[in-house]
């Protein structure tokens, strides 16, 4: 089935901020993590941007594993534009060529198809710019869950945390209206 915007997502052009401070992917509160932001698209998709800094790589090289982390970080964050929660089911990447340490990589992302629980997109990072040349691609399949998800096999005390954080609070509240 041919993806549909949630009439409450985000407006395009907004940026879509942290789903939580925590999170290595779009968190500002890990040291060490991507910063990765994201900006509703038009349609079900989006942008975003990150900058490889040194410690996510080998000398003067992103590590795969960080490349892959972007994607993913990338890819659920369509959710958003779904109102709905899921989590990564598969991942595929292809990387094709080397991300230097220092380089912004500029990734665009589409939910390609919906079918139940099964919602279906792609990505792609290209260095320095929207014009650059191709460096990752992803294709990725997310299956809707309900929060008890996390509740139920999260750690306790960062459930708690993320309970009461007002910011969580409120994204979870948007999200209880889910067609």
């Amino acid at each position: 089935m041919k993806p549909a915007r949630h009439p409450d997502a985000p407006a395009p052009g907004e940026l879509l901020g942290a789903h939580y401070g925590e999170c290595f992917g779009c968190g500002g509160e890990q040291a060490h993590g991507l910063h990765l932001e994201a900006r509703a698209g038009d349609g079900v998709s989006i942008t975003a941007e990150f900058t490889v800094r040194p410690a996510q790589g080998a000398p003067g090289l992103a590590h795969g594993g960080v490349l892959a982390t972007a994607l993913d970080e990338t890819l659920g964050s369509l959710n958003w534009l779904l109102r709905t929660i899921a989590v990564t089911g598969r991942l595929e990447t292809d990387f094709v060529r080397p991300v230097p340490v220092g380089t912004v990589l500029c990734l665009e992302a589409e939910v390609t198809a919906v079918a139940g629980r099964k919602i279906y997109s792609t990505a792609t990072g290209r260095i320095g710019g929207p014009d650059g040349p191709v460096a990752v691609r992803a294709d990725a399949l997310f299956i809707e869950v309900k929060v008890d998800h996390f509740i139920d096999n999260g750690r306790p005390e960062e459930i708690r945390a993320a309970m009461n954080d007002p910011d969580q609070a409120r994204r979870a509240r948007a999200f209880e209206v889910n067609p």
